[in-house]
């Protein structure tokens, strides 16, 4: 893919800066505000907004969509998806390299399906899923810390500020809705939505969805309470026109060529938006079976996202940091996401969305196989990122198995090894990219998402 070029440079023409202050259209104060219907929207405007134009990926592709559960607080594998019932034998015995003592799962596993994955318990509605789920075994890394290992996940880097992957994936494909940014974010931290050194254009839009809440006040400043739809592509327009005159007269400034676009996508947004985040317009039937909690809601709303084309929607899932007291607390994370998390997958099948969507769940490492001290109603599981594991539906995964396998307790990876660089190259592949060909020029030098790393996991590829 050719990349272009990235410019640290700010504006010089300081008539331009002013007036974007003084009507209120800088970035910072606009925000996705001001915005008018898509019928307003000129020839001239929509020049600007060729770099969100859906594309055609490089490599074949099922994957259209991404919806990014993030299992925030590292989930036990063992009380999830990776069931050892061996470990019964060695309950509370030590075992080398291990803190404590050995704690094998209080949950049950059912073999599900016809694949006959073993699902723990806790996901009882995902148990009658299981024919569509890809369950990673393997995964591990080095970084047993929540916030590295959470921005390793989300960006590719412990340590550099990189661009997410939701933006990488934006900047590559672009996006089908001309109407809605093309990255949404429905919770998270900055990191899983950061565009870095990419155009501002391609950071997810930050929302602050939740059940009830009014769609139009789901992105701050929607609706502008200063001027009139009229007033605002006039001011829109003028500001074109000024920014065609610097770059002929001065330079190129692709920042603003950025922020441009932004304003003229916040236009459109006001009622496709509004639209959007209104999950009052589904049928009671479909509300009630993504349940009543808030994640049911964003996994509505995720699906009412990709339906209108957005390439990319991150969702936060978190509270699976379960130092103490797991019998409890990993059934309430499980129910919590249970449910909604069924649901997705039953609704995207049945609207035909499921192919074209990968729906993506895990955290940032796992749990350790022991529990500190004896086992008790209070015992929990420290940090463990030698293994831990993660699931993948949809979107070109091959459906009803698990890939890679940990060692009798759940220690250690002991076949088919998958790292986060292998997976986020994996995910690539299935939306049509070579990972080590996509890349951004900045500073010098070709930066990927991947870094120097990743194998595409080919044996999940259908």
């Amino acid at each position: 893919m050719e990349t272009p070029n990235c410019s640290n440079s700010l504006p010089s023409a300081h008539t331009r800066r002013d007036f974007l202050r003084q009507t209120g259209l800088g970035f910072g104060s606009l925000a996705f505000g001001a915005m008018l219907s898509r019928g307003l929207v000129t020839e001239a405007r929509a020049e600007l907004s060729a770099n969100l134009l859906a594309r055609k990926p490089p490599l074949p592709a099922k994957a259209k969509h991404i919806i990014h559960i993030f299992a925030a607080g590292a989930p036990s594998h063992l009380d999830t998806f990776d069931y050892k019932p061996g470990m019964k034998a060695f309950a509370e015995k030590s075992a080398a390299g291990q803190a404590g003592v050995l704690f094998p799962s209080p949950f049950e596993f059912k073999q599900c399906g016809q694949s006959g994955l073993a699902i723990s318990e806790i996901f009882p509605k995902l148990q009658e899923m299981a024919d569509e789920l890809c369950i990673i075994r393997s995964m591990h890394s080095d970084i047993p810390a929540h916030a590295p290992a959470s921005k390793l996940m989300n960006t590719g880097s412990a340590i550099l500020t990189k661009p997410c992957l939701g933006s990488w994936v934006l900047y590559g494909l672009g996006t089908e809705s001309q109407d809605l940014p093309g990255f949404v974010s429905l919770g998270g931290s900055p990191e899983s939505r950061q565009a870095a050194f990419l155009p501002s254009i391609y950071q997810g839009a930050k929302t602050t969805f939740r059940t009830n809440a009014p769609a139009n006040k789901v992105i701050p400043n929607l609706q502008s309470e200063f001027t009139n739809q009229t007033a605002q592509r006039q001011q829109l327009d003028l500001v074109h026109k000024l920014n065609e005159k610097h770059m002929q007269s001065v330079q190129k400034d692709e920042q603003l060529e950025a922020r441009i676009e932004s304003f003229e996508l916040a236009f459109r947004m006001q009622t496709a938006a509004t639209d959007a985040f209104d999950i009052s317009k589904e049928s009671q039937a479909t509300r009630d079976k993504y349940g009543k909690g808030e994640l049911g809601a964003k996994l509505l709303c995720a699906r009412r996202l990709v339906e209108r084309g957005v390439r990319f929607v991150q969702v936060e899932a978190g509270g699976w940091d379960h130092h103490t007291n797991i019998f409890d607390a990993a059934r309430k994370s499980g129910a919590a996401i249970d449910s909604p998390a069924a649901a997705l997958l039953a609704d995207l099948k049945e609207r035909g969305l499921l192919d074209s969507t990968l729906v993506i769940w895990g955290g940032e490492f796992g749990r350790t196989p022991t529990t500190a001290g004896q086992v008790s109603t209070n015992s929990g599981r420290d940090h463990w990122s030698k293994a831990y594991c993660a699931w993948m539906a949809g979107g070109g995964v091959k459906r009803g198995m698990h890939y890679g396998e940990t060692d009798e307790i759940g220690g250690q990876v002991v076949s088919d090894g998958v790292d986060v660089h292998d997976l986020h190259a994996t995910i690539l592949r299935l939306m049509g990219f070579d990972h080590k060909q996509l890349t951004y020029r900045y500073n010098g030098r070709d930066f990927r998402l991947t870094d120097n790393y990743g194998n595409v996991v080919e044996k999940i590829i259908a």
